[in-house]
C-alpha cells in the first residue's frame, strides 16, 4: 500500500540550549514539527504542535513562570489545522493523532483535529496527570474530550507494518516515536527522543530528561535503524528543519 508523508514546521519556540543539550549555554530558537500520514486506510497527525492560545494570550495559556523558559513565535496560519487546509485537507477528516508525548509543544494542537482518536501510550497518560504543568503538561492540551487510545509498547496503526509506534522512553516516561515506511523510503519520527543531529552523532543527552540511561539506549537503535536506511527526522533541529521540504510537497 502506498503511504504518503508530509511534514509542517507550525512555528517556532525559543528556549534554553541546555534543556536540548546537557550543559549547554543560551538560548536556542527550534521549529515545532507536526507530519501528516495519508494511508489508504485514512489519514493520521503525528504530533499536533502549539495551542492556539499561544497566538494571542501567551501568558493566560502558560503563566508568567512558564514563560520564563519560553517564547512563542507562533502566528495565524502556522497552526495544524490550517496548514492542512492549505493542503485541502480537512481537519475534521483525519482519523487519529498520534502523540510522541503531551508536553504543550507536541500535543497544543489536538484539538485542532476534532474527530481524531488520540493515540498514547498508556504510561504517558498516566505521567501528565501526574506530573502537571511545571512537567511541561497543560490539562487544556489533552484533555479535549476525544477519544483515546492507549497503547503499549509498539503498535501497529493501520495493520500493514506501515506506520508503528515505536516506544523509545527516556524524554518522558511514555515517550514513543512513528516508524513510516514509504514508496520513498523508511522515515524515523523522532518526536523528543532525539532533538538534534548533534545529539545523535556525539551521544549528548539533552539536560531536561526522565530516564538519561533510556534516552541513550534509543539513540542508539537510532544509530541501528539509520544504518539499515531509515532516515531519522530530528524532533527540533534549527538547521536539520532548513533542509526539509514542507507540504505540499512529499517527503521522500
Amino acid at each position: 500500500m502506498s503511504v504518503e508523508l508530509y511534514a509542517f514546521t507550525c512555528g517556532h519556540l525559543t528556549i534554553p540550549h541546555g534543556f536540548l543539550l546537557e550543559g549547554r549555554d543560551g538560548w536556542i530558537t527550534v521549529p515545532i514539527p507536526a507530519y501528516l500520514i495519508v494511508h489508504p486506510k485514512g489519514r493520521a497527525v503525528f504530533d499536533s504542535g502549539l495551542h492556539l492560545q499561544t497566538q494571542t494570550d501567551p501568558v493566560g495559556y502558560m503563566g508568567e513562570a512558564g514563560l520564563k523558559y519560553a517564547t512563542f513565535h507562533f502566528h495565524p496560519g502556522e497552526e495544524l489545522a490550517a496548514r492542512l487546509a492549505a493542503m485541502q485537507v480537512d481537519a475534521a477528516s483525519v482519523e487519529y493523532v498520534v502523540n510522541s508525548h503531551w508536553h504543550y509543544d507536541h500535543a497544543g494542537g489536538n484539538a485542532q483535529v476534532p474527530n481524531a482518536d488520540v493515540v498514547v501510550q498508556g504510561r504517558e497518560v498516566s505521567h501528565a496527570f501526574a506530573a502537571g504543568r511545571a512537567a511541561g503538561y497543560l490539562k487544556q492540551d489533552f484533555d479535549t474530550g476525544q477519544r483515546l487510545k492507549q497503547v503499549d509498547g509498539e503498535h501497529d496503526l493501520f495493520g500493514d507494518g506501515s506506520v508503528l509506534c515505536l516506544p523509545t522512553y527516556g524524554h518522558t516516561p511514555g515517550h514513543q516515536s512513528l516508524r513510516v515506511r514509504t514508496p520513498g523510503g523508511e522515515f524515523i519520527l523522532c518526536g523528543d527522543a532525539c532533538y538534534l543531529k548533534e545529539s545523535l552523532e556525539n551521544l549528548h543527552a539533552p539536560g531536561v530528561i526522565a530516564d538519561k540511561a533510556a534516552a541513550l539506549s534509543v539513540f542508539h537503535r537510532f544509530r541501528a535503524m539509520q544504518a539499515r536506511g531509515a532516515r531519522i527526522m530530528y524532533g527540533h533541529d534549527p538547521d536539520f528543519w532548513k533542509t526539509i521540504p514542507q507540504a505540499p510537497v512529499r517527503l521522500g
